[in-house]
């Protein structure tokens, strides 16, 4: 058994890469959050980290593992991953270790609607579902389905601000473990673009 003490934290959970987090504990992860929330879809996005598409896929197949499907947003922002959240309403995940060296890597929890995941808000509970076991599951397995969330995701941005008369700035990206860079540009370059409404946001929480 992982000392979870050390990976499990306050808000989310993180360590260094295979030692502390590998694909495998990520599988485990993601069935007891699917357990856990008893949630149908589950959006799962991660950063450009070198070690990060093979945790998400991993917890991808955790959750399918529990016969929930997810909704894959493949290389993403924190940001665009509570978006996905947000519009459909679903659970997510996100992998990233934030502002770590690249050795680290993690799992951002959040439930419906963004709801962020924390110690008394679920972390416990999949900490002891790690070290207890998951109920056996005989069902079906769930469906993974890719979907690129980033227009969508930049035409809500833009339509919270009235951009008519506003000067062009220059923008940067320090974060190099990041995926800013992938999420701001494209929302940078179409600066022109204008909505008419902004997307809705949802208030419950599953």
């Amino acid at each position: 058994m992982r000392d979870l003490d050390a990976l499990i934290k306050a808000y989310d959970i993180r360590g260094t890469v295979p030692d502390q987090l590998d694909a495998e504990l990520a599988f485990q992860i993601g069935a007891a959050f699917a357990y856990q929330l008893g949630a149908e879809l589950v959006a799962v996005g991660h950063d450009m980290r070198i070690s990060s598409p093979e945790l998400a896929a991993g917890f991808a197949a955790g959750v399918n593992s529990r016969g929930t499907d997810v909704l894959a947003v493949e290389l993403a922002s924190t940001d665009l991953l509570y978006f996905a959240s947000g519009i459909r309403n679903v659970p997510g995940a996100m992998i990233t270790a934030s502002h770590n060296p690249p050795a680290y890597n993690g799992i951002k929890l959040c439930r419906a609607a963004a709801a962020p995941v924390g110690q008394d808000t679920g972390l416990a509970e999949i900490r002891t579902l790690l070290e207890t076991g998951l109920p056996k599951y005989d069902g079906p397995t769930g469906t993974l389905q890719s979907e690129d969330l980033l227009p969508s995701y930049s035409e809500y941005l833009h339509g919270l601000v009235d951009l008519d008369g506003l000067r062009r700035l220059p923008s940067a990206s320090t974060k190099q473990t990041s995926a800013s860079p992938s999420t701001a540009t494209p929302i940078a370059a179409s600066s022109s673009m204008r909505t008419a409404m902004p997307y809705p946001r949802t208030t419950s929480s599953a």
